[in-house]
C-alpha cells in the first residue's frame, strides 16, 4: 500500500483515500504495482477485458448454462452473457450507481449473479456477495457497513422471504438507496422490479445511461466478501480484480485450462470458491461456467455427466454424495480435475473419487481472504490429498511459524501466515469498522489462524484451527453466537466449540452452565432464529456443566473443552442434551 514516506506532492496515500472515499478508496502502492505486474502475478487490464475477448473471438461459444429448479436449463453464449452483462450495467448507472458504490448481491446460484459482478465492474462499482443462508441479522450489518447503495434479493427462496426484512431494515440504513428485488410476480411496494428494470427495459434507454467504456483499473476495490468470523467478528476480504486474478491466473496456467472446459461447483456462487471456479476462472480460459440452484445429488450427477464438466469442486459431503449417486447410476461422469477443500478430507473419499471416476482427489487450501490458494497438482502421487492441501501458485508464498522456534511437526503444527499478490488488499471488521491494510502487517505475511506443517513437496498440510475457529467449508462465528446465548435468561456462562460433523468439517456444540432453569438445544436454536441469527451458526449439539474450566487468567480453556466434547466425557455435571 501507499504510506506517507515523503513522496513527491501529489503521491497519493492511505490516509487521503480514506478520507476521500471510505475503504473503497484503497489502492495498493505504485511500488507494489509495480513489481507484481513485472512478475506476472498482476496485469494491467481485468475480467471486462477477457470477455470482450472471448466475445470477439469466440460469439457463439458458451458461456454459462444456469440450471434453476423446475425450468429448463439456460444457454447463454459469450455475445448473449456480454450483452446483458451491457443491459445490466445500463441498469445500474439508472439507478445512480457508479464508482466506489457498493451493489450488495444476495441471490441463488443464478447466471444474474455472475453478470451482476461484472456489471459492477463497468460502472466501477463494488461487488458485494451475500450467502443466501445469511439471516437478516447479519445481512443488515453488512449493508450498514459497506454503506451499500443498492441490495439485490430475490423474494422468496427455500421457504424464506427475503424481500420483506429487506425492506424492514432500509429506515435504519439511510446510505440505502434501492432495494431491486427478483421475482416472478410484483415488486413489493417501494422496491425495483429485477426483470423490468435490468432485463426487459429498452436497450437503448440504458444505453443512455452507460458511459462510453475507458480503461479497466484493476487495482481499485472491486469486490467483498465477508468471512463468517473466526474467533469474534466477521471481516470484510477488500478484492481488486488483480488479487482475485492473481488466485485464477496461475490454475489456468498450471492446469492449461481452455476453451473445452466446462466448470461445476457444489459450493456458492456468492462464496469465494464459487467466485473463482464459477466466473473468474471460467472467464480467464474462455471456458464453460455450469450453474445449479437446488442441491440434490441425482440432478447434480445428471448435469456433470450430460454436460460434459471437466472441473468439479466441491465439500466433502457434497462430493462423497456424488460418489454414491454414481455407483447407483453406474456411469462416471468424464472429469479431468476434481477439487476438495476442507479441514480434514476424509481418506476413504480420497480413494473413492480415484475408483470410482477415475480422477485423483485433488486438495486445495483457500481462504475469503486469500483467493491466491494452493491446490495438489496432476504430477503429485495419486492419492496425494492424504498427505497434503496443495502447494501454492504464484500469487502466494507460505510462511510456516513455530511458537518454540523448532520445525514444525504433525504433534506440534505451525501457525500459517501467506503473503503475495493473491492476498486481499485489506479487511474491515463488520460491526467495528477496523480497517487492516494487509501490506502494513508483519512486512505483508498475512496471520490465517490456521495450523500446518509442510508438505515435503513445496506445499502444506493443514492440521487444524487456531483457537475456536469452529466449521468446515465456512466458519461459525463462535464470539458472536456466545454473546447471544449469554442474552438468554436461561444461560448464565457459555462456550461455543467444535466436535466433528463425520465429513470432514466441524459442527457448533454450546456448553452452557443454566441459569434458574435448564434450557434446552431447541429451544436456545428457537431463541437464536427468533433474534436473526443465521442458522448455520448456531449450535446442533449442547452441553451442561456446573461452571467451565478457566485458566488463573480467567479465560475459558477451550482445549479441554473441546477434548472434552470430542470425546464424549461427561465431567463437572455435564449432561449430554
Amino acid at each position: 500500500m501507499t504510506v506517507p514516506t515523503g513522496k513527491p506532492a501529489g503521491a497519493r496515500t492511505i490516509e487521503a483515500a480514506i478520507d476521500r472515499t471510505g475503504w473503497s478508496g484503497l489502492r495498493p502502492g505504485d511500488d507494489l504495482v509495480r513489481s507484481y505486474r513485472a512478475s506476472g502475478v498482476w496485469r494491467d487490464e481485468g475480467p471486462l477485458a477477457d470477455l470482450e475477448k472471448w466475445r470477439a473471438k469466440t460469439p457463439e461459444a458458451t458461456a454459462v448454462i444456469s440450471h434453476r429448479y423446475a425450468t429448463d436449463p439456460l444457454h447463454l453464449t459469450y455475445q448473449e452473457f456480454g450483452d446483458y452483462v451491457e443491459r445490466f450495467a445500463g441498469a445500474l448507472r439508472a439507478l445512480g450507481v457508479g464508482p466506489g458504490d457498493a451493489v450488495a448481491v444476495q441471490l441463488p446460484n443464478w447466471w444474474q449473479v455472475s453478470a451482476l459482478l461484472l456489471a459492477c465492474a463497468r460502472v466501477k462499482a463494488v461487488f458485494a456477495p451475500v450467502m443466501m443462508t445469511i439471516g437478516a441479522r447479519e445481512l443488515e450489518r453488512v449493508l450498514r457497513r459497506l454503506d451499500a447503495a443498492v441490495c439485490v434479493s430475490v423474494d422468496r427462496w427455500n421457504g424464506t422471504n427475503h424481500a420483506e426484512p429487506v425492506a424492514e431494515m432500509a429506515p435504519r440504513l439511510p446510505r440505502l438507496r434501492h432495494r431491486v428485488v427478483l421475482t416472478e410476480g410484483d415488486a413489493p411496494e417501494g422496491a425495483v422490479h429485477f426483470g423490468r428494470h435490468f432485463q426487459l427495459t429498452a436497450w437503448e434507454k440504458e444505453r443512455e445511461a452507460l458511459p462510453e467504456e475507458d480503461a479497466e483499473d484493476p487495482d481499485r476495490v472491486a469486490v467483498v466478501l465477508f468471512t463468517s468470523g473466526t474467533t469474534g467478528e466477521p471481516k470484510g476480504a477488500l478484492h481488486t480484480f488483480n488479487t482475485l486474478y492473481a488466485g485464477a491466473s496461475p490454475v489456468v496456467s498450471a492446469e492449461e485450462l481452455g476453451r473445452q472446459d466446462r466448470f461445476f461447483t457444489t459450493q456458492a456462487l456468492t462464496h469465494m470458491f464459487g467466485v473463482m471456479y464459477n466466473v473468474m476462472i471460467p472467464l480467464l480460459a474462455g471456458g464453460t461456467s455450469v450453474l445449479l440452484d437446488t442441491w440434490k445429488p441425482e440432478t447434480a450427477l445428471e448435469i456433470v455427466t450430460e454436460t460434459g464438466i471437466t472441473v468439479l469442486g466441491g465439500a466433502p459431503p457434497y462430493l462423497g454424495a456424488l460418489v454414491d449417486a454414481t455407483r447407483v447410476s453406474g456411469k462416471p461422469p468424464a472429469l479431468r480435475m476434481v477439487l476438495c477443500g476442507s479441514t480434514t478430507i476424509p481418506g476413504q473419499l480420497v480413494a473413492e473419487v480415484r475408483e470410482v471416476w477415475d480422477v485423483p482427489l485433488r486438495s486445495f487450501w483457500g481462504m475469503t481472504e486469500v483467493p491466491g490458494h494452493a491446490w495438489t497438482r496432476s504430477d503429485d502421487p495419486p492419492l496425494w490429498a492424504l498427505h497434503s492441501d496443495g502447494r501454492p501458485g504464484s500469487g502466494i508464498e507460505l510462511d510456516f511459524r513455530s511458537d518454540t522456534g523448532a520445525a514444525p511437526t504433525l504433534e506440534q503444527p505451525a501457525r500459517l501466515f501467506v503473503r503475495g499478490g493473491g492476498v486481499c488488499l485489506a479487511t474491515i471488521g463488520r460491526d467495528s469498522g477496523l480497517l487492516q491494510v494487509t501490506s502494513h502487517l508483519d512486512g505483508g505475511w498475512y496471520d490465517t489462524g490456521d495450523l500446518a506443517v509442510p508438505d515435503g513437496r513445496g506445499g502444506l498440510r493443514l492440521t487444524g484451527r487456531i483457537a475456536d475457529r469452529i466449521g468446515g467449508s465456512f466458519m461459525i462465528p463462535a464470539r458472536d453466537v456466545e454473546a447471544e446465548l449469554l442474552t438468554h435468561p436461561d444461560v448464565t456462562d457459555v462456550a461455543l466449540v467444535g466436535y466433528p460433523d463425520g465429513q470432514g468439517g466441524e459442527l457448533a456444540c454450546a456448553v452452557v452452565v443454566p441459569g434458574k432453569s435448564v434450557p434446552t438445544l431447541a429451544a436456545l436454536r428457537e431463541y437464536l432464529s427468533a433474534r436473526g441469527m443465521t442458522r448455520w451458526y448456531q449450535p446442533s449439539r449442547l452441553e451442561l456443566m456446573t461452571e467451565l474450566p478457566r485458566n488463573e487468567t480467567g479465560k475459558i480453556r477451550r482445549n479441554l473443552l473441546r477434548t472434552r466434547v470430542r470425546e464424549g466425557l461427561r465431567t463437572s455435571g455435564a449432561a449430554a442434551v
